[in-house]
């Protein structure tokens, strides 16, 4: 008897070790995967429902994202990662992404892409002023870059930080190639940010969201994507602006990690992402997917007229890239 229930108990330990074993692998981290931002939240809840697998919210930005995985390069704790384009070139030549070609990857339009499927695209952002109306009292809402300027936002404007988030560089190139910048002369920008600086302007390093719908940050050089949730989904006092002088559309990237832990379950999530399913619920969290019919025309409706967004140019991205180390240069010695 004794010894049928040793052999029981054996067995029963043996099972629930498989249990936790199988449930442990069920799982992907990704690197970069802020459910505060682009609507994260629900994709990863989508993951585990759709796919099983689990994967842990994470509030790197790409910056970060970028030196953890050069960090961990021995002994990679990701297997996904999801950047801002401007990133995507440099992860690869760090050595911390590998080639994957997910389902659907062939109908991602060539510029979108590594050709050798170390990164490829699944939405875009538009850059623009993500602005609370209530926070401005009775200031008018600024229509243009040079507004951000005027005495009277001072301690009112906030952008994410250039010297490691995607969205902070991206905010300095639109702004520099709006005011007559190129990729290679940044001086407009420059000037533009030491300006600013006069305006006490705030500079978190991670994603704000939050920060403008309660009214601490009144004015945010942000996405469409995050001012359309703000103005539709939580009903908040904001709305998007399309600055006049112009702006850049800006591409946000996935890849697979090197040597990561779980890289199966990482293909999977990669696979889900371009997915029609995946990229119709970014189109609903007011993205636009990279595969641009997933875009229903309830979402487009939400979005500023095409008239406004002719004013928004894509990035070239590996200009952008090529620009960067400048960028974090001289906003880090001439503004910061």
């Amino acid at each position: 008897m004794l010894k049928h229930l040793a052999i029981a108990a054996a067995l029963g330990i043996a099972a629930v070790a498989n249990i936790s074993g199988a449930a442990a692998q069920q799982r992907a981290v990704c690197y970069n995967c802020p459910p505060e931002w682009a609507d994260w939240g629900s994709q990863l809840k989508a993951i585990q429902a759709k796919l099983g697998i689990q994967v842990p919210p994470d509030n790197k930005n790409s910056g970060q994202a970028i030196a953890a995985l050069i960090a961990e390069k021995g002994n990679p704790v990701a297997d996904v990662t999801y950047l801002g384009g401007i990133a995507a070139d440099p992860a690869k030549d760090a050595g911390v992404l590998t080639p994957y070609k997910p389902k659907n990857w062939d109908k991602i339009p060539a510029d979108l892409k590594d050709p050798a499927g170390n990164w490829f695209t699944i939405h875009s952002g538009t850059l623009g002023l993500f602005v609370n109306k209530a926070a401005l009292g009775n200031k008018p809402v600024p229509q243009s870059w040079a507004d951000l300027l005027k005495p009277e936002y001072k301690g009112m404007v906030g952008y994410l930080d250039p010297t490691s988030a995607a969205v902070g560089q991206l905010g300095v190139m639109a702004i520099n190639l709006a005011l007559g910048g190129t990729y290679d002369n940044l001086d407009p920008a420059i000037k533009f940010f030491k300006e600013l600086a006069k305006n006490q302007p705030i500079v978190p390093k991670q994603t704000s969201y939050a920060r403008v719908i309660s009214g601490e940050i009144p004015i945010l050089l942000d996405y469409d994507f995050n001012a359309y949730r703000g103005q539709y989904t939580d009903k908040a006092p904001v709305q998007f602006v399309i600055p006049k002088e112009g702006t850049l559309v800006f591409p946000y990237v996935m890849a697979l990690v090197n040597k990561g832990p779980n890289a199966e379950n990482g293909k999977k999530v990669l696979d889900f992402v371009l997915s029609d399913e995946s990229q119709a619920m970014w189109g609903n969290a007011y993205l636009r997917p990279v595969f641009a019919d997933k875009l229903s025309a309830e979402a487009k409706a939400k979005f500023l007229p095409d008239a406004e967004y002719a004013r928004a140019k894509p990035v070239d991205l590996k200009s952008l890239a090529k620009a960067q180390p400048q960028i974090v240069e001289r906003y880090r010695k001439e503004v910061n």
